[in-house]
C-alpha cells in the first residue's frame, strides 16, 4: 500500500490543534489520523475494537506519540507496537511535554526512534516539525514492507 499518513496519538485538544497547525505550517502534506487515547491507538493499528475490519496492512509512515495518555499510556502503546512483527519497525517519535529523565530513558528502552519535548513557543514547535518532516518523511529509508524481522 502506498497510503502515506501520520498517526498522531494525542489526548489534549490544545496540543492536538497546535501539532496540526505546526504540521500544516511545516508544509507536511500527509494525511493526519488522530487517536485520542492509548487504547484507540492500539485498536487503530491492529484493527480491533472500533477499528475492527480496518486493514492492518495500511500502516502509518510515522507515529507521533504522546506519553501521558488515558486508558493506556504511551509507553505501553510503544511496547505493543514493538512487540508485533507488523509494526515493530514503524518510526515512533515521542512528542510530549515531559522532560522527566525516566520518561526519556524508558521511551528509548522500549524502542522509540526519537524523543521530542513539545516546545511552548509555536515558532520553535513549527521548526521542530519541519525537521521531523525532513528526516522521517523525506530522508529516512524504512525497512522493506512484508519482510519479517530476524529475532
Amino acid at each position: 500500500m502506498d497510503h502515506k499518513y501520520i498517526l498522531l496519538v494525542e489526548d489534549n485538544p490544545d496540543d492536538e490543534l497546535l501539532t496540526l497547525r505546526a504540521l500544516h505550517a511545516g508544509q507536511v502534506a500527509n494525511e493526519i489520523v488522530v487517536t485520542r487515547d492509548g487504547v484507540e491507538a492500539v485498536d487503530f493499528l491492529f484493527g480491533s475494537g472500533a477499528y475492527a475490519g480496518r486493514s492492518v496492512d495500511d500502516v502509518p509512515q510515522l507515529i507521533l506519540l504522546d506519553l501521558k495518555l488515558p486508558k493506556l499510556d504511551g509507553l505501553e502503546v510503544l511496547q505493543r507496537i514493538r512487540a508485533d512483527d507488523r509494526t515493530c519497525h514503524l518510526p515512533v517519535v515521542i512528542l510530549t511535554s515531559s522532560d522527566e529523565d525516566s520518561d526519556i530513558l524508558q521511551s528509548y528502552q522500549r524502542g522509540a526512534n526519537s524523543y521530542i519535548r513539545k516546545p511552548v513557543d509555536f515558532v520553535q514547535f513549527t521548526e521542530a516539525v519541519k525537521q521531523l518532516k525532513l528526516y522521517w518523511l523525506v530522508l529516512n529509508v524504512p525497512p522493506p514492507r512484508g519482510k519479517k524481522p530476524h529475532r
